[in-house]
């Protein structure tokens, strides 16, 4: 069993190796262009000495090895601050693939429109793409999630009034033109910015033209002649410089109204949460203690406290924000009625309990943290009989109707419908992080693999072959090494079903922004849950 050192060392190595984007010989053939790369231009446009988020930095981590991968979906997005104004900034990283969009890249791409609308935060797009990639433009073309929902995007954010900012940096082909044009300022770098709906080649082939890419659809073609992009620079220094000049200039936003107070770190040693927290997903804690070294003066004020126990329900504030904490506790309890209840499970009267406080949070506009170590419902005639099933109903009806922005957090385990009752990514968290130490799927991996056993064995005994106990042991390592690789936190961040992997220690800074980013929206949805099963 690993620790929890050990799992924050292979943090670092990945996030490291993920920093290189396309490989060092790729970014040097870039930097010889005169070019940033996608990290040094973010770091040379947000403001100096602020604090920032980067989201699906694990995209595509380990996909596409026969196309030679495509690390960081072949983007870097974060959310920070320029001019003072806090944003999203893609920028594509032409090391990988020359940018070239693969199908986790439309997805990368969607996720940071997706915050940037829900939380009314301005996006600025740095351009630097092939556009879509050949080989898999069947999963990336046509469907209602793929490549023109960009667009689409586009067109509907500068509708509600969401400022947009592009600038083209390198490459911008076909299709993926319209996404800086779209934008509603469109900058261009000469020399290396291009844009244009075919280039020379296709120019040639179709029609026969012979022209250049330059003349086709360059800087000083688009901005003297055609129109199309605004401004032109000499360099990528200037052109982000600008981009620095509008934020400058930019109006401030209506507020949501969130409650902030002055901010004090917890009294409880935040570091102590790695000899708390056990590496051992199987093993008992006390979550109250985690919640402890997380929260502002280490106060959890504690909702129904003797009460629906395995899951913890209470007010804090974080980095000075007032926040409804929602975790569910991992030590085994007792309740009044005698019963013991298994800590990570929820029970009829811990459902219950969570669904009253999240509709109380919605009722005084209290952003929720949702903290995740669930192996599900708890099963058995006992929990049917007392209807364990409509008790959970109501709390994912709380929840999913919930107009206060949510934040997950999965420390432990996510499981089956634990993840939904604990709002996984289905239920749209305005951000969504694993710990190192979290693992997700629809049950633990021993007991899916046993499961899985049992159901090969039956299907070929049905077929006459009796394998004898060796080969059923090697058959069950086979299968749980295999599901177990897919409990990684990293399988799910490469699938973006999580917005990334991190240290513990960052949950503070993401919660933080997070309300800050959602505190740009005002609600303007009036919180109904509909029909409550009682």
């Amino acid at each position: 069993m690993q620790t929890i050192e050990n799992l924050l060392q292979e943090l670092k190595e990945k996030y490291e190796q993920l920093k290189m984007g396309g490989g060092l010989k790729k970014i040097q053939s870039h930097k010889a262009k005169g070019k940033l790369t996608a990290r040094e231009r973010i770091e040379y446009l947000i403001d100096k000495d602020t604090k920032y988020i980067e989201f699906g930095l694990f995209a595509g981590d380990g996909m596409y090895e026969e196309e030679g991968g495509c690390p960081n979906g072949g983007c870097v997005c974060i959310i920070g601050f320029v001019s003072g104004k806090m944003c999203v900034i893609v920028s594509n990283d032409a090391t990988v693939k020359a940018g070239a969009w693969f199908p986790i890249s439309a997805k990368k791409n969607l996720r940071a429109q997706e915050i940037a609308m829900e939380n009314r935060l301005p996006i600025v797009y740095l351009v630097d793409s092939a556009g879509i990639y050949l080989p898999l433009q069947s999963e990336v073309f046509a469907d209602k999630e793929h490549f023109g929902r960009i667009f689409r995007n586009n067109a509907q954010m500068s509708s509600i009034g969401i400022p947009q900012v592009a600038a083209i940096m390198g490459s911008c082909v076909a299709g993926g033109a319209y996404l800086p044009i779209m934008s509603d300022y469109a900058l261009i770098v000469e020399g290396s910015g291009s844009v244009f709906l075919a280039g020379s080649y296709l120019v040639k082939s179709s029609i026969g033209e012979d022209i250049d890419n330059e003349t086709l659809g360059g800087a000083t073609t688009h901005c003297e002649i055609s129109g199309v992009t605004d401004n032109k620079f000499p360099n990528d220094e200037a052109c982000l410089d600008e981009i620095r000049n509008i934020f400058d200039k930019m109006g401030h936003f209506d507020k949501a109204g969130f409650d902030k107070k002055e901010s004090f770190l917890p009294i409880k040693d935040p570091n102590e949460i790695y000899s708390i927290l056990p590496a051992d997903r199987g093993k008992p804690y006390d979550m109250v203690e985690i919640i402890e070294r997380i929260v502002d003066n280490s106060e959890f004020d504690q909702y129904k406290k003797g009460y629906g126990q395995t899951i913890l329900c209470g007010l804090a504030r974080i980095d000075g924000w007032a926040v409804g904490i929602v975790a569910n506790q991992r030590k085994i309890v007792k309740s009044k009625k005698g019963e013991m209840q298994m800590g990570g499970v929820i029970y009829s009267d811990s459902a219950d309990k969570a669904a009253r406080f999240i509709m109380n949070c919605n009722q005084q506009k209290i952003p929720l943290v949702f903290l995740q170590d669930v192996t599900g419902f708890m099963v058995g005639s006992r929990s049917e009989h007392g209807g364990i099933i409509k008790d959970g109903a109501k709390m994912v009806n709380a929840m999913a109707n919930s107009v206060v922005p949510k934040f997950t957090f999965i420390v432990g385990n996510s499981y089956g419908a634990g993840n939904y009752a604990m709002c996984g990514k289905a239920y749209d968290p305005r951000l969504i992080y694993s710990w190192v130490t979290g693992q997700m799927a629809v049950m633990s991996g021993a007991s899916a693999a046993k499961t899985l056993v049992q159901i090969q064995t039956a299907t070929l005994k049905s077929k006459g072959i009796v394998i004898d106990e060796i080969e059923e042991n090697e058959l069950l390592d086979k299968i749980t090494d295999r599901y177990n690789s897919q409990l990684s936190p990293y399988f799910a961040a490469s699938n973006l079903w999580t917005d990334g992997v991190i240290d513990p220690l960052e949950t503070r800074k993401i919660i933080s922004m997070g309300i800050e980013a959602a505190n740009h929206a005002p609600i303007t949805k009036r919180y109904n849950v509909g029909v409550i099963q009682t």
